[in-house]
């Protein structure tokens, strides 16, 4: 499975965020130097920052770079303008959206999707063709969807509001699956439920083609799928690291952020400090001998970093380790010791601890 990021555009739809083409192109920089196959840099109609953007970002990524247009002739064309190399076609097929966005009939919309297809495929674009709010469409219609797009390689679909569940999707794609071939089909899932991850990795396991990811998560309302969880739950739970430069993932993903002056919370995961920070004094005295013991991988693997911190909720299994790193018999009264200096200067660090007990117990 392809993964798509989204974080340029996505991002930027959230409240009160406007990113600069230098940003953003500094952002497609480092996603590309993850091995991301695609970016989707912007949306050009809606505005000049977007065109710049891809136009400037030109040659200089081996990720496709990819541009949103609505299924008409002037929306293309900015895209095609831009110099993408291709463009996400977007459509409304939904009883929702039909009635209350668009107002027009669910043939007329296919029409027209066919028609812009056919012409971006004219102005030189490679084409992919997204059907919003997908999870809450009819299943007779994906597929009638998909058999009238039959010359698009990839047809996406949207849970454009974040209602699916692991297990809805499961159904969804096993269904859909039996009248026709996945690898064809790309998903796209918002996190407005907390399960854009794991929708991913449970349509990743049906076998379809792409996904569209987004780095922590930054999307509009809760955000789209986080690029970050994706890529490190299939590589330390499957074994499959998606073709990706994983050991860049945590610092590519950091470089994102600082680029578009983005923050994460500490209790991120993988991205945040607490996740890979711990104080426990049974943790940390474990992790100390088998770090496995705690953690659910090694963050190295994914350019990160472990940190054990000692302190007040340290114990003497810790402390006699830590004697024992820092070259001193751990007797009683140097454990006792050991524990006091904890409470006193701590929490310190494994490295920051073990020098104190070598400079302050004798």
């Amino acid at each position: 499975m392809e993964l798509h990021d989204l974080t340029l555009r996505e991002g930027d739809q959230m409240p009160d965020r406007s990113y600069d083409a230098d940003a953003k192109i500094e952002a497609a920089l480092a996603l590309d130097r993850l091995g991301i196959a695609g970016i989707q840099a912007g949306f050009p109609a809606t505005g000049e920052t977007d065109h710049e953007t891809i136009r400037r970002l030109d040659g200089r990524t081996d990720a496709t770079v990819v541009g949103l247009a609505r299924a008409v002739e002037r929306d293309i064309d900015k895209v095609a303008d831009a110099g993408a190399d291709g463009v996400d076609v977007f459509t409304y097929l939904s009883e929702r959206q039909l009635n209350h966005v668009v107002g027009k009939s669910r043939e007329e919309m296919l029409d027209a999707t066919v028609a812009a297809v056919d012409y971006a495929r004219d102005c030189g674009l490679a084409v992919e063709v997204s059907l919003v709010d997908s999870f809450r469409t009819d299943l007779d219609v994906q597929v009638n969807a998909l058999e009238r797009l039959a010359d698009v390689p990839v047809v996406n679909l949207p849970d454009s509001v974040g209602a699916t569940t692991p297990l809805t999707v499961a159904e969804r794609l096993d269904a859909l699956g039996e009248r026709v071939d996945l690898s064809r089909v790309g998903v796209h899932f918002h996190d407005d439920l907390g399960c854009a991850a794991a929708n991913t990795l449970v349509a990743k396991e049906r076998g379809v083609a792409k996904a569209d990811v987004a780095v922590a998560s930054l999307g509009e309302r809760a955000g789209n799928t986080p690029l970050e969880q994706v890529v490190a739950g299939s590589t330390s739970d499957r074994g499959d690291d998606m073709g990706l430069n994983v050991g860049e993932l945590i610092p590519a993903c950091h470089d994102v952020l600082d680029a578009l002056g983005e923050e994460v919370d500490p209790r991120t995961p993988i991205l945040g400090v607490e996740p890979v920070t711990h104080e426990s004094g049974i943790h940390t005295t474990a992790m100390l001998d088998e770090p496995s013991a705690f953690e659910p991988f090694d963050p190295a693997q994914f350019g990160g970093r472990r940190r054990l911190l000692f302190g007040s909720k340290s114990g003497r299994g810790a402390a006699t380790a830590l004697l024992e790193r820092a070259g001193l018999e751990p007797t009683d009264d140097r454990v006792d010791r050991a524990l006091d200096l904890f409470d006193a200067e701590g929490p310190l660090e494994t490295k920051a601890a073990v020098s104190l007990l070598a400079e302050r117990v004798d």
